[in-house]
């Protein structure tokens, strides 16, 4: 009876699937205007409840024809002399240990070195484990944490379901106000869920960051039995510059190779 006599009605749902638990927010009436119907990702923090929709913010987002250094010289070189266009999405793929994080964090110092803030999203290693790490080659990441310009989420992607870690990354993006953000790795979320369940979350992360004009850079792990010039979640077709990295044996040893989808380059 309440739901035929209320101007509005909310269903709070609070499920968990495989052991992990998501909140969910559904407006199931709202007289006299048009609203949302699909469920959306709610999570209650310090700072309240914070409803985070996961639907596509469409195609109609800016192109700008700005040019951001990649962090490395020779892939700027690589890229027309001048680096990634600002506001687009980057892929970095490759096996284990081909240098997808150390390409990524290059990334990411090189924005703040133009006193740009950057998010990074770990989902491998820890701000400790990242930080010591990248000091092996030369990068100074504790540096910029301090600087207050480098913020890295460290998150196991087991802690949370797929649409509970897009609801938490569009609250870190929204709080922080970065021009570039990481993720490393997306290959991690297919655990949490189907591969087509995890296509969709990052299709609206994609969406989410371009339609605010920051940069994104996503590293994906690839097998060495697999097509290489394939993702698993299936996002290639939305991504606007697609890196290959990939060790090649030689001669007894190991050579990293760069490779760009219309060909190698060497390293």
């Amino acid at each position: 009876m309440e739901e035929f006599v209320s101007d509005c009605v909310i269903l709070l749902d609070h499920r968990v699937t495989a052991q992990v638990s998501t909140r969910r927010l559904r407006v199931v009436k709202y007289r006299g205007s048009a609203h949302g119907t699909n469920e959306f990702p709610f999570i209650i923090d310090e700072n309240g409840i914070s409803v985070v929709p996961i639907t596509s913010a469409g195609m109609d987002h800016p192109a700008s024809t700005e040019r951001i250094s990649t962090g490395i010289k020779g892939l700027d070189e690589m890229l027309g002399g001048k680096g990634y266009f600002r506001g687009t999405s980057v892929l970095i793929s490759g096996t284990a240990g081909a240098g997808k994080t150390s390409a990524a964090v290059h990334f990411a110092v090189a924005a703040c070195e133009r006193g740009e803030r950057c998010l990074y999203f770990s989902f491998e290693e820890s701000q400790s484990q990242l930080t010591r790490n990248m000091h092996s080659i030369g990068l100074d990441v504790g540096r910029w944490v301090e600087k207050g310009l480098l913020r890295i989420h460290s998150a196991l992607p087991t802690l949370h379901g797929l649409e509970m870690h897009l609801a938490q990354m569009y609250k870190l993006v929204g709080d922080f106000q970065p021009r570039a953000v990481v993720v490393d790795p997306i290959s991690n979320f297919i655990s949490q869920g189907t591969t087509s369940e995890a296509g969709a979350m990052l299709v609206r992360l994609v969406d989410f960051l371009k339609s605010r004009g920051i940069t994104g850079v996503f590293t994906n792990l690839t097998h060495g039995g697999n097509n290489l010039e394939d993702t698993e979640v299936g996002i290639s077709s939305i991504i606007d510059t697609w890196i290959l990295l990939r060790n090649i044996e030689r001669d007894g040893g190991v050579v990293h190779g760069r490779y760009g989808l219309d060909g190698p380059e060497k390293a």
